[in-house]
């Protein structure tokens, strides 16, 4: 197929009336001919196998101001890329800007030449030059790019990719609607890291008032205030940046402008959703209208139906909607701390909105949260006892009061603990079947990782022959994160694997923030208690506060890989490690 550039500006001068817009759909595919006036039906949209693409600065403008993006041939979120499993692809990436970038292809299988990641695995772009990534198509789902230089993700260099199935899709739908989530701040990224660096707690409006812990509405106890003293950490510090200083977009497009996508009332609408933010973690849920979840970070999984939920940063998930009704239906992506949200309308004909629910209740921070497990605090929520699914029995209630969170003692012999490390969890629990954060006790269906259960059958049968236990930590006050005590910028070894060795790996995070873990080049399965053999794949995980997440790897791809938090700001700040995969004989490149 040729490349079919579609620039979105252009097309909104050309489209302007309804004759124009006639003619151009006329021009597209059928899954692009639905959305909003003046053709922002999905996103602008290359196809394979040849795409040129242009890194650039460009005037980007959100509730009526504008401000200075990063882009992609002059869009953000960046075009669309619409590749088929099986298919070479070749794609020219132009610099023009006056340093250097890059781009990732974010849960693609390449050649570790071809991942995109300056220093690891190619010297990246530098300014005026080309560099052509070429590659073949592995797989098929939902996946997105990004940079992978010097912040400029959280300036608008991020884009969606679709690949479709060489055969049959085992996903019925009838109309389909890509939605990129993101966040925008007319603060430059460096200096919200600036900021971060000197008062950690910067951006969050939402504290723990003196008048609140008086009269104890935060439903803690004394002994729990005087631990979070203790910690110097606020129970409502949830997420580093959020609605104080970022709007949330819903590809491109403010709250206030409300991104439009079509359908007709029976049809099943296949929602592509993708979290491409740099900071933000995001609770979805349309109101009125059931979701079903078939895919995962661009795998299938059996069908599960839910009302609600979470996608971490970098994560994707695939829902089926089914609309009854002639009306709008409004799509929230709301943040995990409740600071702002997202808003955009499935509806039946163009201008129609339905009403935005209020932001809800800011969530608190528990002592689960601080690490505590199973523990009987004397206050808070035990999570465990709601059947929110932990793994962890619960313990014996036992006293606090002498409990130094940043304890030597409760550290592994091979862990740095150091100026980097204030906090290491004294009982840390398997979180992977809990609820998130805030949504414990809402009255219907969240999804939880031990929903997922993969379609199709495990490739790799075999057991692990070793295990490893990774910690996440970091120094809040310090704004200093890494895996282990360690943050890259240390010189830190990098992770060893044999080619094609089985192992299990254990991530235990020591801190109070939630640290979505993406590793580069692999697929990894999550230890969720299912059925044997179907154990669903991903290429990111959410690790709760507090909490554990084991998943059963193949190394199967030879060479260098970034293995990182998928906030931007926590990678930046060290949270960041190579794992080596050896011997190279046999990789591709």
């Amino acid at each position: 197929m040729p490349t079919l550039h579609l620039d979105r500006r252009r097309l909104l001068g050309g489209a302007a009336g309804g004759a124009g817009l006639a003619a151009w759909q006329g021009l597209l595919p059928a899954w692009a001919q639905t959305g909003s006036p003046g053709l922002r039906a999905d996103l602008p949209t290359l196809v394979g196998p040849d795409v040129r693409l242009s890194v650039g600065h460009s005037p980007f403008t959100v509730n009526g101001r504008t401000g200075h993006a990063v882009t992609i041939n002059g869009v953000l979120p960046a075009p669309l890329l619409r590749l088929r499993e099986g298919q070479n692809v070749r794609l020219s990436v132009t610099n023009t800007l006056d340093e250097d970038t890059s781009i990732h292809w974010h849960g693609l299988l390449v050649p570790f030449q071809m991942d995109g990641v300056p220093g690891i695995s190619f010297p990246g772009i530098r300014p005026r030059e080309t560099f052509v990534y070429e590659f073949p198509i592995r797989q098929s789902g939902t996946f997105w790019y990004h940079s992978h230089s010097n912040l400029q993700e959280a300036m608008g260099h991020y884009g969606p990719i679709v690949i479709d199935p060489a055969g049959p899709d085992p996903v019925a739908y009838d109309r389909e609607h890509v939605l990129v989530l993101s966040d925008w701040s007319f603060m430059h990224p460096h200096e919200i890291l600036d900021k971060l660096k000197k008062s950690p707690g910067y951006f969050n409006r939402q504290r723990t008032t003196l008048s609140g812990l008086v009269s104890g509405e935060d439903g803690m106890s004394l002994e729990e205030r005087r631990m979070w003293g203790a910690m110097r950490m606020d129970p409502r510090d949830i997420l580093d940046v959020n609605g104080s200083t970022y709007t949330y977009l819903i590809n491109g497009h403010g709250p206030q402008e409300n991104w439009t996508g079509l359908f007709r009332p029976g049809e099943r609408v296949r929602l592509r959703v993708i979290n491409a933010s740099a900071m933000s973690i995001f609770n979805v849920r349309i109101p009125g209208l059931p979701m079903t979840v078939v895919q995962a970070d661009g795998e299938n999984v059996r069908p599960v139906e839910v009302d609600e939920f979470q996608i971490s940063v970098a994560e994707t998930y695939d829902v089926i909607v089914q609309p009854p009704e002639d009306r709008a239906y409004t799509v929230v992506a709301e943040a995990m701390d409740r600071s702002g949200l997202g808003r955009a309308t499935l509806a039946p004909r163009a201008g129609m909105s339905a009403d935005v629910p209020p932001l809800r209740e800011v969530p608190t921070l528990t002592m689960r949260d601080m690490g505590m497990g199973g523990m009987d605090h004397g206050g808070g929520t035990d999570h465990a006892a709601m059947g929110h699914g932990s793994t962890t029995d619960a313990a014996p209630a036992m006293d606090h009061g002498d409990m130094a969170m940043r304890d030597p003692d409760n550290a592994p012999p091979d862990m740095a603990v150091g100026v980097g490390v204030d906090m290491v969890a004294p009982d840390p629990a398997n979180r992977i079947g809990d609820r998130p954060l805030g949504l414990e006790d809402v009255p219907h269906r969240v999804l939880v990782y031990t929903d997922l259960v993969s379609l199709t059958p495990n490739r790799d049968r075999r057991p692990p022959s070793r295990t490893m236990e990774i910690h996440l930590t970091g120094n809040m006050e310090r704004f200093m994160w890494g895996f282990d005590g360690r943050k890259f910028s240390e010189l830190v070894e990098p992770i060893r694997f044999e080619r094609n060795e089985r192992v299990r790996v254990t991530l235990v995070n020591d801190t109070m923030m939630a640290h979505p873990i993406h590793l580069h080049g692999h697929f990894f399965e999550l230890v969720t208690g299912g059925p044997a053999g179907h154990q669903p794949l991903k290429h990111t995980v959410n690790v709760m506060p507090g909490g554990t997440v084991t998943f059963d790897l193949t190394a199967d791809a030879p060479g260098d890989w970034a293995f990182h938090c998928h906030m931007l700001m926590h990678m930046h700040a060290g949270m960041f490690n190579v794992v080596t995969v050896r011997p190279m004989d046999g990789a591709a490149g």
